[in-house]
């Protein structure tokens, strides 16, 4: 019973949440009369938040604050849209004086009449007319013998026009600008209301999502409202200046209508990747309909790219980084969805609504999926993505994963946040049997030879240190002799070997490994080798109990020798794992490979005469750089 009901309620989940998300696109397409108000009033008042909060400052209440703001926006966009509207008039006033310069450089592209192309495109062209006009004539003659054969008297219908009142007379006298200015005005509507409430709306959304969440909800919408106000307000001044800069110099080149020119590539710089190229190309056509050579043509297309390499390579990066926080692709995908539902706005609103669903994604746990799509940050950690190639047999790309990490963190940071990580979910999937012995072997021999070539680099790279503790030389450590010995696994041996590995770089030439052998024998090849330091290499969560037992065999056998056990990657910290341990089982415990260095070199540093065996229990080496 219990077996089929909780796969009933998984898909049962499911379905409900893909109606949810049904009904919800549903809602977003056939309420956009009043949903696209809303979304560009949202995003108005992001914008305006900081103006607003300015001119409290000067002791001005809030409703005047919000009142001088909205109209001195109406007056600049009632402003320049006149000026627009004026120079769109005066264009299509003047289509036909442009026709000629058109037809001119059209007939200039235009190959030699008899070259052998254009006469075999002209003969297609012949014979698709033939084609198209016979059946064409033989449906006009059925017509018109249908018609002589069925002729009948019209019969007359009088239709009674219903009486109009103001409002729609009002729409037809605007025409087609009724629709933009009833959208306008619910957006100041909007937009004046969310900025005198804006405290008021923010208690509600936290009441309605925070319940039992409180301190995430408040987090998000914090952080929400700061990374959208900061974002766009910047690219809006951005925005600004680019159209204002290419209309200034639209006017230096001589052409006309510069401000229309300068306030669409101000206005489509918001859509992303196409909007400049559709900004440009307006001009570029112009320059060509009034100018007779393509001198003011070329001119314009090379202000557009110094413009455009300038901001989107220079100013942007400095002002607001590089990146929104979207992917390039979830860019392109949020910008198809919104223009298919929304339509041009949608188009222009489409990166802050794509940037608000990830952060509902990062702090709405059940949202999480969206932070994932839609965001620009790995699917995958390093860690995740090295053992997930190496789960594929993809030994190449497995080293490529490794390279690049080695090149930007070091090879401390490489094993403590890559490697070792990776080993752990290894073993976690093996003692589940969720791995295969052929799997298992290729994991361990692959990481095995990936850890003997970067040690031969390694050591052949000396020459060029730098600020990383396996570079780091200590002559302290030339003086003592190490064993890392493992604990019950091959992942444990493989990380004694970078541990031994990156001792050698730091300067213990006597650091050194064993294999994975019987408890026994291991303790045998320690008494042989007489180390002054001994480091247990236990991989958790399964290496624990193992750990704390070789290091009491240690104890009773060797009493004056040192012993630092690693539990490599514990998330409970070094207190944690000093708890698991047992109190006066070890000298020292550590949780990465960089903490196991600092310890050894604490013991390398300390006298034997000044730090007798029975205080040595107790102590624990500086973790800072000595």
């Amino acid at each position: 019973m219990h077996s089929t009901t909780l796969p009933n309620s998984a898909v049962a989940s499911k379905s409900t949440f893909v109606i949810a998300i049904g009904v919800t696109i549903a809602l977003l397409y056939f309420g956009r009369q009043i949903f696209i108000p809303l979304a560009l009033a949202l995003v108005l008042s992001f914008l305006l938040t900081p103006l607003v909060a300015a001119i409290q400052k000067i002791h001005l209440g809030r409703v005047p604050a919000v009142l001088i703001v909205l109209l001195f926006c109406f007056a600049v966009t009632v402003t320049v849209g006149w000026g627009v509207s004026s120079q769109i008039l005066e264009i299509t006033s003047h289509l036909r004086d442009y026709k000629t310069n058109i037809e001119e450089k059209i007939q200039s592209l235009h190959a030699r009449k008899n070259a052998p192309i254009m006469q075999a495109t002209a003969t297609v062209q012949e014979l698709n007319k033939e084609l198209a006009a016979a059946p064409a004539v033989t449906a006009e003659a059925a017509k018109n013998r249908d018609q002589g054969a069925h002729t009948a008297r019209p019969i007359p219908v009088q239709v009674t026009t219903p009486p109009s009142n103001f409002l729609q007379d009002l729409r037809t006298v605007m025409g087609p600008l009724a629709g933009s200015l009833e959208t306008a005005a619910l957006v100041i509507v909007f937009a004046g209301f969310m900025l005198v409430n804006r405290e008021d709306l923010r208690n509600r959304m936290i009441r309605l999502g925070g319940q039992g969440q409180l301190n995430v909800v408040t987090q998000a919408l914090e952080e929400a409202s700061d990374r959208l106000s900061r974002y766009l307000l910047l690219q809006f001044l951005v925005n600004c200046s680019y159209g204002c800069l290419f209309g200034v110099g639209l006017y230096l080149i001589g052409l006309p209508h510069a401000l229309l020119w300068g306030a669409l590539a101000a206005l489509l710089r918001f859509v992303p990747y196409v909007g400049t190229w559709i900004a440009t190309a307006f001009p570029v056509t112009m320059a060509l309909a009034v100018f007779p050579g393509w001198k003011q043509a070329v001119i314009t297309l090379a202000l557009f790219a110094l413009l455009e390499l300038t901001v989107a390579n220079v100013i942007e990066p400095w002002l607001y980084g590089s990146h929104t926080g979207i992917s390039s692709l979830a860019i392109l995908v949020a910008a198809v969805f919104w223009a298919s539902l929304w339509g041009p706005v949608g188009l222009i609103l489409s990166t802050p609504l794509t940037l608000c669903l990830i952060l509902v994604g990062r702090y709405v746990p059940k949202m999480s999926f969206l932070e994932i799509l839609l965001g620009d940050a790995p699917a995958l950690n390093p860690d995740e993505l090295f053992y997930q190639r190496l789960l594929a047999m993809d030994q190449d790309e497995a080293t490529n994963i490794a390279e690049a990490h080695l090149h930007d963190k070091g090879l401390t940071s490489l094993y403590d946040s890559v490697l070792i990580p990776a080993l752990r979910l290894a073993e976690e999937d093996r003692h589940t049997d969720a791995l295969s012995e052929r799997t298992v072997e290729f994991i361990s021999q692959s990481t095995r030879e990936l850890i003997e070539d970067l040690g031969d680099r390694s050591a052949a790279q000396k020459s060029q240190p730098d600020d990383s503790i396996e570079n780091a030389q200590d002559s302290r450590l030339a003086r003592i002799n190490v064993i890392c010995i493992p604990t019950r696994d091959e992942a444990d041996e493989l990380v004694a070997m970078m541990l031994a590995q990156l001792l050698r770089q730091a300067g213990c030439a006597g650091a050194r490994y064993l294999t994975l052998d019987t408890a026994e024998h291991m303790l045998d090849r320690v008494k042989e080798g007489a180390p002054s330091v001994v480091c247990v290499s236990a991989l958790p969560p399964f290496a624990v109990g193992l750990a704390r037992s070789l290091c009491r065999r240690l104890g009773t056998r060797f009493p004056n020798l040192n012993v630092v056990v690693g539990l490599w990657g514990f998330s409970g910290g070094i207190a944690k794992a000093q708890e698991r341990i047992g109190p006066g089982c070890t000298d020292a415990v550590c949780t990465s490979l960089s903490e196991a260095i600092q310890q050894v070199r604490g013991f390398a540093g300390s006298s034997r005469n000044e730090t007798p065996k029975s205080d040595a229990r107790n102590y624990t080496a500086p973790l800072a750089s000595d």
